[in-house]
Protein backbone atom coordinates (compact mmCIF):
# COMPACT_ATOMS: atom_id res chain seq x y z
CA UNK A 1 0.00 0.00 0.00
CA UNK A 2 2.35 2.59 0.94
CA UNK A 3 4.25 1.96 -2.31
CA UNK A 4 1.49 2.89 -4.41
CA UNK A 5 0.74 5.92 -2.61
CA UNK A 6 4.40 7.37 -2.91
CA UNK A 7 4.26 6.43 -6.66
CA UNK A 8 0.49 8.42 -7.61
CA UNK A 9 1.82 11.40 -5.25
CA UNK A 10 4.88 11.33 -7.57
CA UNK A 11 3.06 10.90 -10.39
CA UNK A 12 0.31 13.55 -9.54
CA UNK A 13 2.93 15.90 -8.88
CA UNK A 14 5.74 15.85 -11.90
CA UNK A 15 3.01 16.77 -14.91
CA UNK A 16 2.25 19.96 -11.96
CA UNK A 17 5.79 20.62 -11.50
CA UNK A 18 6.92 19.99 -15.28
CA UNK A 19 4.57 22.86 -16.37
CA UNK A 20 5.55 25.38 -13.58
CA UNK A 21 9.17 25.12 -14.79
CA UNK A 22 7.85 25.53 -18.16
CA UNK A 23 5.91 28.56 -17.37
CA UNK A 24 8.56 30.16 -15.46
CA UNK A 25 11.49 29.31 -18.61
CA UNK A 26 8.91 30.91 -21.03
CA UNK A 27 8.31 34.03 -19.12
CA UNK A 28 12.30 34.47 -18.15
CA UNK A 29 13.12 34.33 -21.99
CA UNK A 30 10.34 36.41 -22.72
CA UNK A 31 11.34 38.87 -20.20
CA UNK A 32 15.25 38.90 -20.95
CA UNK A 33 14.31 39.24 -24.68
CA UNK A 34 12.14 42.19 -23.63
CA UNK A 35 15.38 43.62 -21.34
CA UNK A 36 17.96 42.94 -24.00
CA UNK A 37 15.67 44.43 -26.89
CA UNK A 38 14.94 47.55 -24.82
CA UNK A 39 19.01 48.12 -24.47
CA UNK A 40 19.71 47.95 -27.81
CA UNK A 41 17.17 50.26 -28.97
CA UNK A 42 18.35 52.60 -26.29
CA UNK A 43 22.03 52.49 -27.58
CA UNK A 44 20.78 52.98 -31.62
CA UNK A 45 18.32 55.97 -30.42
CA UNK A 46 21.80 57.20 -28.38
CA UNK A 47 23.81 57.23 -31.69
CA UNK A 48 21.22 58.39 -34.13
CA UNK A 49 20.39 61.42 -31.45
CA UNK A 50 24.61 62.29 -31.36
CA UNK A 51 24.63 61.74 -34.91
CA UNK A 52 21.97 64.49 -35.26
CA UNK A 53 23.51 66.58 -32.61
CA UNK A 54 20.46 66.24 -30.13
CA UNK A 55 21.57 66.55 -25.94
CA UNK A 56 21.31 62.86 -24.55
CA UNK A 57 17.77 61.21 -23.39
CA UNK A 58 16.49 62.62 -20.17
CA UNK A 59 14.97 59.34 -18.44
Amino acid sequence: MPEEFWANAIFSLVPTLVIVLLFWWILRTIIRGDRTARRVYDKIEAEERAKAGLPPKQS
